[in-house]
This record gives structure tokens, sequence and C-alpha cells, in this order.
């Protein structure tokens, strides 16, 4: 390929993925989805503005094999032992339990042999790592019951791809290798795993500290790359997979004083790379195959994701989720995943699978992940009309001393506080899931608004002595806080604010108590490291005593200019200034 055709390429593949990208993400879909329909459209089945896509498709999977190494440097001891049962019970029991009714349906239904239906059954139960973790991160849903519950079956799923990605080339030849030419391959693959991880432990380490020595980043990127791409050659030499090479070494350095340096370093690339290969498998999908029989092949789709849906709903019954995590468990994982690529691509080439049945298959998955997006951005949207129309609870308050408005993390300490000194009060939340997971524990909640009068008003704010705002939304908060301050003038409002302009906007209602809810922790790390760095306790607690006590001084003075940028840009100099001069004369004294 000459350097005009390769830059022509290339600015085809990056306006195909800025345009697809940024159409689906700005409807809410994810970059995954823009990176293959970005593929499909300039692909040979779409506008022909690509053709080599056999070349792009081999060098792009050097994304999924960053993204084995990325997933090898999560797996440290602490962070398995703490969703161990979770990845153990929820990921064996999804993979096992969608892995045999798939075969069961391809074995009967198709009339495939055990072989090929196995293969096809297992790279169908995968789901997509890279399209979940990504709507869950930019919907802020990791943290939540299904969300945890979604990592621990991906996890599950990347490290039962491991073995899969060793014994398909033992397959080779249709399945007709001896048996005990099958248990010869896979004892020396492991002898091979084995030696690999014994020499890695000895060098990877000392030669990654030899490195850092340099100091500079340039070598240190290089030498991560290295280390990936030479793990993977190495085992693509023995015969085996090159992700499995890469998940190895990154499996080494789980534990690695070097572990982040080498993510970071690895991001940008594993970003890039993985997009070609979405924009490389869309191009691949043969059009014309689904074009001739739509009907079968989007049923076969919706067929795979209502049954891993309803596998799915399984899982959360035993792992006892709520209704509504429950469907969005199922919703947000029930496509097929970037795996299975991977491991068509392998039974391809050792010929377990014939080219017709990996196109079909490959098209099947495709438009699993085109439909599965939409149908849980439908969800999102149904799921919030549905809580708004929820009826709030009926307030039931005793003239209680204090309202908590918000049942968040802030809100929960406050109200552990208050029931350890038996103060009554009453707590609303707005998140119905929320209400619903606090109730477990114990804690009496109710579901409401807190910026409704009526249930202020049921909850007999205009008798309570405080209020205190621990909204986590700024808007909400400051919503809120305008309806509250305007009904209730007299009640004292104690705000939460999480940023100095959060509680600009509350102090302009007359809020006199604003927390910001980082700043005592962050002065208290300050005093730690300040005793850390030799200083007498007694000088480190009153250098931040004093930082404390000008920062409030420069908060109230600042929120009369808050809405001058150019002003307060220059009290803030001009603050900085004075705060130095504070310091030099305690020094002097």
């Amino acid at each position: 390929m000459d350097i005009h055709h390769f830059l022509i390429n290339s600015i085809i593949y990056l306006t195909a993925a800025v345009i697809g990208v940024s159409i689906f993400k700005r409807l809410g879909l994810g970059a995954v989805l823009g990176y293959l329909v970005g593929g499909i459209i300039i692909g040979p089945n779409g506008l022909g503005l690509i053709e080599d896509v056999e070349s792009i498709l081999h060098f792009s999977e050097f994304g999924v094999v960053l993204l084995l190494f990325v997933i090898g440097l999560e797996l440290q001891p602490a962070r398995l032992k703490v969703f161990r049962t979770q990845i153990l019970r929820s990921g064996t029991l999804q993979m096992t339990l969608s892995s045999v009714l798939i075969f069961l349906v391809l074995k009967i239904g198709f009339s495939l042999s055990s072989v090929t239906a196995s293969v096809i059954a297992f790279s169908l139960a995968l789901s997509s790592t890279a399209f979940a973790l990504q709507t869950l991160a930019e919907k802020k849903q990791l943290t939540t019951s299904y969300g945890r519950q979604s990592f621990a079956i991906l996890l599950f799923q990347d490290l039962a791809v491991i073995p899969a990605l060793a014994i398909l080339p033992i397959l080779s030849g249709g399945g007709e290798t001896s048996f005990s030419g099958a248990a010869l391959k896979i004892i020396i693959t492991f002898a091979i795993l084995i030696g690999i991880v014994f020499i890695g432990k000895l060098v990877l380490n000392p030669i990654l500290r030899l490195i850092a020595r340099t100091n500079l980043r340039d070598t240190f990127t290089a030498a991560t790359l290295l280390l990936v791409f030479g793990s993977a050659a190495l085992l693509e030499k023995f015969g085996l997979s090159m992700a499995l090479g890469a998940f190895m070494a990154g499996v080494l350095l789980a534990d690695s004083e070097y572990r982040h340096a080498l993510e970071a370093d690895i991001e940008p690339f594993k970003g890039l790379l993985l997009g070609l290969f979405f924009i490389a498998v869309g191009m691949s999908v043969n059009i014309q195959l689904i074009i001739e029989r739509p009907l079968l092949f989007i049923g076969m789709a919706v067929a795979l994701i209502a049954l891993k849906f309803t596998v799915l709903q399984l899982v959360a019954w035993q792992a006892k989720l709520n209704s509504d995590s429950s469907k969005r468990l199922g919703l947000i994982i029930p496509q097929g995943g970037e795996f299975a690529f991977v491991l068509l691509g392998v039974a391809l080439s050792a010929k377990v699978i014939t080219p017709e049945i990996s196109e079909s298959v490959i098209a099947v998955v495709t438009i699993s992940m085109i439909i599965s997006p939409l149908i849980y951005t439908a969800y999102e949207k149904f799921s919030r009309q549905d809580l708004d129309e929820r009826e709030a609870d009926e307030i039931e308050s005793e003239s209680n001393h204090v309202i908590i408005a918000g049942f968040g993390r802030f809100g929960q300490i406050v109200a552990r506080i208050l029931a350890v000194e038996q103060i009554p009060f009453t707590a609303l939340e707005k998140d119905s899931t929320q209400v619903d997971f606090v109730r477990k524990f114990g804690s009496k909640i109710f579901y409401g608004d807190a910026s409704r009068t009526d249930l202020l008003h049921a909850a007999k704010a205009h008798e309570a002595r405080a209020l205190v705002l621990a909204i986590d939304d700024p808007e909400e908060s400051v919503h809120a806080a305008e309806i509250i301050r305007s009904n209730f003038p007299d009640l004292t409002i104690l705000a939460r604010a999480r940023n100095r302009q959060h509680a600009f906007r509350l102090m302009d209602l007359n809020i006199k108590v604003v927390i910001r809810e980082t700043l005592d922790s962050s002065l208290r790390m300050s005093e730690e490291l300040l005793e850390t760095l030799n200083y007498e306790e007694t000088d480190a607690i009153r250098a931040v005593k004093r930082f404390k006590e000008h920062d409030e001084e420069l908060l109230c003075k600042q929120h009369s200019i808050h809405n001058d940028e150019q002003a307060l840009i220059q009290s803030t100099h001009d603050a900085r200034e004075e705060l130095r001069r504070l310091f030099n004369a305690d020094e002097q004294k």
C-alpha cells in the first residue's frame, strides 16, 4: 500500500469514527455502535470506500489484544477477592445456562455438529465488555447493584475467553484430532503458560524498574507496547492466541507498582485500535446476506437477546436484585460481544466452522449490538416516566426536629449521628432505587421530592428546627433550596455544596450554613501530609487552621462578585498573595 493510499484510508476511518461516534453518543447509544455503523457504511457492502477489509481486521485485532492486557492488569488478588462470590456465582450461572440453551437451539434447530454448535454457543453467550462498561460509566451506574453484577459477569466472561482461545487451535481440522493428541496439546499449552508466568515473575518488574529510572515517558510507553506485543507474538509463535499472550502479561503485572502507569500508557492506543476493530467488524458484515433474509437475521438477534435476558433474570433473582435492577441487568448485557468476533476468527482459522456460518453469526452478533442499546435507551425513558408517575409515600411525621432532604452518602452520615443521639428526623429521597436499597438496612426513609411543598408540609417543615439539604445534584439542590426558602422563610437550612460555585448559589438564597463536602477531608489530609513532612503537630494544625479561616473569609468576600469572572480571578490572585504574607508573618514570630 503506497503512502497516498494509506493516508486516504486513514482519513476515511477517522471521518467515519468522528461522525459515527458523535451522532450515536448524542443519541445516548454509545461509541461502540457509532464505530460499527460507521464501518458498515464505509465498507465494501456499504459505500465501498474501503475494500481491503481482511488486512484492516487483522491489524485492528491489536485493539482486542490491548483490551485483554488491561483486563489482565485489573485482576489484582484484592479486587478478585471482593468480587469473587459475584464473579463465580453470577458469571458461572450466566455462561453455563446461556451456552447450554444456545447449544440446544443450534443442535436441534439447525442440525449443526456438536463441535461447531459448542463454539458458536460459547461465542454467543459472551456479551460486549466495551459497550456495557462504557454505557454504565457514561450513565454513572457502575456502582449500582446491577452495575456491579454486570461487571462481575463480564469479568467472568473475559476470563472464560482465555481457555477458549487456548483450546480452539487444538480443535484444528474440525474436531478430528485424536483424544490423546488433544490431551498432549493441552498439556503443552499449560506448560507454556506456566513457563511464561515463572519467567515473567522473575524478569518483568526488574526490567520495568530499570526503564523507569530513565525518567523518559516515551521510553516507558515504548517498553509497555513492546511488552504487550512481544508477549502476544511469543504465544502466537507457539500456536496460541495473541490475545492470550497479552492477557498473561497483564496478569503478571496486576500487582506491580507500575500497573497504573502501564494502564495510562496503553489507554490511548487501546481506545483507537478498539475503535478501528469495531469499524473493521462493521465493514466485514455481509449486508447482502442480511438484505436477502432480513426477518431471519433480525429474528435470530432478537431471539438471542430474549434468551440471554431470561437467563439474566434468573441471575438477578439469585443475586436478590429488585425488579428495576433485574430488568436493567437483563437489558445492559444481552447482546453479543466483541470477543465473539475474535473467537469466530480463531475458529475459522482452525477450520472448526465454515466461512458461511461465520458470516451468519457475525451478522447476528452485530444486529444484536445495534438493537440492544436501543432497547436499553427506551427502557431508561420508560422507567424514568414510571418513576415520575410513582406516587410519593404518605409521610407519617411526628413533628420531628430535623428534615433531611437527600439520603445519599452525605445525608446517611448525618442521619446515623442523629439516630445515635436519639434525635428524630424525617428523611426524603426522590430516587426510588435508593429508597428501596436503604430500606433493606432498616432505615426509615420516605420516597418523595423535597422541592414539593405538599410533601414538605406533610413532613411538618413549618414546625421543624432545621432542614439538612443533602441533595447530590447542584441544580436539583438549588431548585429545592429556592422552594424551601420561599415557602418556609423561618426554617433554618444547612446545605451541602459540591463545589465553590454551588456554594455561591446557595449563599445567594441567604443560606447561612453551607458545607463544602470535600473541604474538611482535604484539610485533614493536608494536616496529615504536613506531619509526614516532619512538621510539628501543633505547627501543622496551626497552618491548616489558618488556611481554613482565610478560605472561609475569601468565600464570603467572593460571594458578592462571583458573577464577575475578571473580578473573581483578580480576587483569587490577591487572596493568594495575602495568604502567603500571613504564613510568612507566622514564620517570623
